[in-house]
């Protein structure tokens, strides 16, 4: 079964609709690449999941080991290159520090973030800062 449909909407923009939920998601094309920059562009979700799915993989890590998880927040900076046009680095800056844990619950939470799968399917030559605020 298919995961999600997307469909061309005209003037580079699209709707993505998760077939699970029937959530939607409407992308455009950025203003440094032709379009107007109302709404996500393809690149931004990419770097935006990257961080959303390593606050899921802490969020289940927690769950596991009965880690309180309180809290997280991020801020994405997406840096593209060209010839060819590519993401060439995501920047993270994710803020827990509302959640108090421990210098050794820090260094796993960290490691089951860093291992999450967007990490893991993300070209090897994109370089990733993150930088943690505990």
């Amino acid at each position: 079964m298919a995961t999600s449909t997307v469909d061309y909407l005209g003037n580079l923009r699209t709707k993505c609709t998760h077939l699970g939920s029937g959530t939607e998601i409407i992308t455009d094309a950025p203003l440094d690449n032709n379009g107007k920059a109302e709404a996500f562009s393809p690149t931004d979700l990419v770097a935006t999941a990257y961080a959303s799915c390593m606050i899921t993989i802490i969020g289940i890590y927690c769950d596991n080991n009965d880690i309180k998880f309180d809290s997280a927040k991020a801020e994405i900076n997406k840096v593209m290159a060209s010839n060819p046009r590519r993401i060439s680095e995501i920047e993270i800056f994710l803020d827990l520090s509302k959640n108090n844990w421990s210098e050794i619950q820090q260094e796993k939470i960290r490691i089951a973030g860093e291992a999450c799968p967007v990490a893991k399917s993300v070209h090897e030559g994109m370089e990733i800062t993150i930088n943690y605020q505990f």
